[in-house]
């Protein structure tokens, strides 16, 4: 069944999506041909593409297959009495692709930019959807990346509209683990507003915002002048937080500089220089516990976590919360040996980046990736250090950039 292009009238609309995107048309198609089992699209740029019936029933448009009102899917493929095929396939004027199908005889119209944002015969052609990450060495940078904040806050925070320094924002945590952003208001509580720009905090048993100030009686080492090692937060936690974000509002003491590693960087240099050690604090599951007066949360997990794909999700690096090692007999003493030879790592100066923090200075990180550690400062000199701290999720940075790459495609599109 080919049917060739004809030429477009701008004037026709295309049909809906199944999302609420917007999908620009950067390349027409020029042909289809289809089988029963699969569409065929030549694109005018020499791309071939190949969608399967099933696959495009399914993502179909209609009140059939979504509920208008939510975009999301009602249709179940197990009720159309038989596999859905193609019968037919029609290249529209207006570059709008529609087809026929069996068994119930739908006629259903498909958007040429989503077709083409969406092919999965061509996964390792298709832009990345967020930005990919970058493995960095501390002495390699004077500094994170940094964005002045100026005036930001009084902006209007509309989620359906452009924030072109939040997208850079969004976009450094991504691909670094981290940002700083500077020139923020100093009011205490002001990171509340500031995190909901992204997504709302994720409240712990240390509150929705957390205070980092030396203070009597600590319920952590982050709530004394000590110095902390490298180390992720919460990974007592069966889904560590994704996301911290810590706001400076106060700070003239002397030291407590900040350190930051990108703990990926560091786990991929065990892996180059030790791979069976590597290996092991990939599969050996340790405890992590932060048994405090009034909670107890402990979790068992490898120090570094791959994901299917056998590639870095996450690290669980904190010497201070880690419980006694519940393990296999036989895998005690390699375990052991693989975390001092990680330790030797985390001490080598090329992975550590310092910097101080200046009021109105927000940093925020990947909590899943990135190290941070703290210097030790004088508390006892009239001097005052006061961060204010919260957490998110991945998901929700993830998200927010989504919702501000949408928000630019459709100023794009007018």
């Amino acid at each position: 069944m080919p049917t060739d292009a004809a030429a477009r009238p701008e004037s026709m609309p295309l049909p809906p999506t199944p999302d609420y995107d917007a999908w620009p048309v950067d390349v027409d198609i020029v042909r289809l041909d289809a089988t029963p089992y699969l569409l065929h699209v030549v694109w005018a740029d020499g791309r071939e593409s190949r969608y399967h019936s099933v696959w495009l029933r399914e993502n179909a448009t209609d009140d059939s297959t979504v509920n208008p009102a939510t975009r999301e899917r009602i249709l179940d493929l197990s009720r159309l009495g038989a596999w859905p095929t193609l019968e037919a396939a029609r290249l529209e004027a207006n570059g709008a692709v529609t087809l026929d199908f069996a068994p119930d005889g739908r006629r259903l119209a498909f958007h040429p930019g989503w077709l083409r944002a969406h092919d999965y015969s061509h996964l390792e052609a298709l832009p990345a959807v967020l930005p990919q990450r970058v493995h960095w060495l501390g002495s390699e940078r004077d500094a994170p990346a940094t964005l002045d904040a100026t005036g930001w806050m009084a902006q209007a925070d509309d989620p359906q509209r452009e924030d072109p320094l939040l997208t850079r924002a969004l976009e450094a945590v991504l691909r670094d683990g981290l940002v700083r952003l500077r020139n923020l208001p100093v009011e205490p509580g002001s990171l509340e507003a500031i995190a909901r720009r992204i997504g709302p905090p994720r409240p712990t048993n240390f509150g929705q915002l957390f205070d980092v100030r030396a203070k009597p009686d600590p319920d952590s080492n982050a709530y004394t002048s000590i110095a902390l090692p490298p180390h992720v937060d919460l990974p007592t936690r069966e889904y560590q937080p994704g996301v911290q974000m810590l706001h400076c509002l106060e700070n003239d003491t002397v030291g407590g500089e900040a350190v930051m590693m990108d703990g990926f960087a560091v786990a991929e240099a065990l892996r180059a220089r030790h791979p069976e050690h590597f290996e092991t604090l990939t599969r050996v599951r340790w405890c992590y516990a932060n048994t405090a007066r009034t909670s107890d949360h402990v979790w068992f997990a490898p120090m570094i976590g791959l994901d299917a794909d056998g590639e870095l999700d996450e690290v669980r690096i904190a010497d201070f919360l880690r419980g006694p090692l519940q393990a296999p007999f036989d895998d005690v003493e390699p375990a052991y040996a693989a975390l001092m030879a990680l330790q030797r790592l985390l001490a080598e100066p090329e992975f550590a980046l310092r910097f101080g923090y200046v009021p109105g200075d927000l940093v925020i990180f990947d909590n899943r990736r990135l190290l941070h550690a703290r210097d030790a400062f004088d508390a006892g000199t009239g001097g005052s250090r006061w961060l204010q701290g919260c957490y998110l999720e991945r998901d929700e940075l993830r998200s927010r950039l989504r919702m501000l790459e949408r928000a630019e495609r459709m100023q794009r599109l007018g």
